[in-house]
């Protein structure tokens, strides 16, 4: 599902809302997790799953088209981890899809 997708299910579920508030309150949420984020800052949404930032070291590499050895300067990297609630929904669905 795409942020535009999103937005369009949220409209039509929510008729009372004009689309571009839709449209702003997606964004505004969107926002306020990367500040967060960027801030270093943990979002956790309850039965959902939580937003972190890790710390990846620097590293020796391989560039995969040449083979070289090339150096990966340490990074932060945005990491998501699936609460719960949100797992066991997933499960239920795969599960019974499945059969």
């Amino acid at each position: 599902m795409t942020k535009s997708e999103l937005i369009a299910e949220l409209a039509a579920a929510n008729p009372h809302l004009l689309g571009r508030d839709v449209e702003l309150i997606v964004q505004t949420i969107f926002n306020e997790i990367s500040a967060a984020l960027t801030r270093g800052d943990r979002v956790e949404l309850r039965g959902f799953g939580a937003f972190t930032v890790k710390k990846r070291d620097a590293r020796t590499g391989r560039n995969p088209r040449t083979g070289d050895m090339v150096s990966v300067d340490e990074k932060l990297v945005p990491f998501f981890k699936a609460g719960k609630e949100l797992r066991e929904r997933v499960n239920h669905q795969a599960l019974s899809t499945d059969e």
